[in-house]
């Protein structure tokens, strides 16, 4: 019997996964032009662009799982003009996003869990810089399709959706997020934790990865200090990260994935989408001034 050669099946599945990327970016492109011309051949006014604004990160899973997450979004909505542009750290750049665009309509989403200085100063203020007509939408969260991915992902790790009551007195949550200095942006985050908390029927503690506090290790040590020795983190970023590794290695049983191409995610980009889409176009730049 001949042994595999691991080098040669490593390079036919990267093969594979970069053909299966190509073509479905050719279908949806090719669904996205179809949909723009009526059956008897007019064409139909092109809705505003969706550009989805991520934060950037040094790690490249990042990159390849918000550019998955988008073709998710294709997905759901041919014909819809997506887009990608970061705040910092990845290319695109949402200013190149933005310049390329020029004057036409377009409407922001921004790929972050809470209110903070991105979404409330850096967003509107790239936007209102360039020639496009936009609005700017609010954080992802906090919203029930977010603890709908969250709940999923911990069933994924390994949490018990049905469990007796002296399991459930010993069990809770560590809602794991990156953290910042601007309140709202807690209280964002808290909000989650109560809506993940009524999900789940265990207490969930809002804990950060930096800025906030308080940290995940003094999250889990004071639940452990009230019994809750069963204690798992619910990883509350959008994508794999520095962040995430170090709060998933403090678990002291399990911790989730990242919430990263869950379905979810795609539907509330499209939620938050649909929400500016009667608002009026000068919105960005009231923002930036106020």
């Amino acid at each position: 019997m001949t042994a595999s050669n691991p080098l040669h099946d490593e390079s036919t599945t990267a093969h594979l996964d970069s053909t299966a990327h190509l073509m479905n970016r050719i279908s949806s492109q090719l669904a996205s032009q179809l949909s723009l011309v009526t059956r008897d051949g007019r064409r139909r006014p092109e809705p505003p662009a969706l550009v989805v604004v991520a934060h950037g990160s040094r790690d490249p899973r990042a990159l390849s799982t918000v550019r998955a997450l988008l073709d998710k979004v294709r997905e759901l909505r041919p014909g819809l003009p997506v887009h990608l542009g970061h705040i910092e750290l990845n290319e695109p750049l949402l200013s190149d996003t933005l310049a390329a665009l020029g004057d036409r309509e377009a409407i922001l989403v921004p790929l972050l869990l809470s209110r903070g200085y991105h979404v409330k100063r850096d967003i509107p203020e790239m936007a209102a810089e360039s020639d496009v007509r936009a609005r700017v939408a609010p954080a992802l969260g906090p919203h029930p399709l977010l603890v709908e991915a969250l709940y999923a992902r911990l069933v994924e790790a390994g949490w018990r959706t049905r469990m007796d009551e002296p399991t459930r007195r010993k069990s809770a949550v560590v809602l794991a997020a990156a953290g910042s200095r601007d309140p709202e942006s807690k209280l964002d985050t808290a909000h989650t934790a109560h809506l993940l908390a009524n999900r789940l029927g265990v207490p969930v503690i809002p804990a950060y990865a930096t800025t906030a506090a308080p940290t995940v290790p003094d999250a889990l040590a004071a639940l452990a200090a009230r019994g809750r020795t069963r204690t798992a983190i619910a990883s509350y970023f959008t994508a794999p990260g520095r962040f995430a590794t170090e709060c998933a290695e403090a678990a002291p049983w399990m911790a989730s994935a990242p919430l990263g191409t869950h379905r979810a995610m795609a539907r509330l980009l499209l939620h938050r989408y649909d929400q500016m889409a009667g608002t009026p176009v000068t919105a960005a730049r009231e923002l930036a001034s106020a």
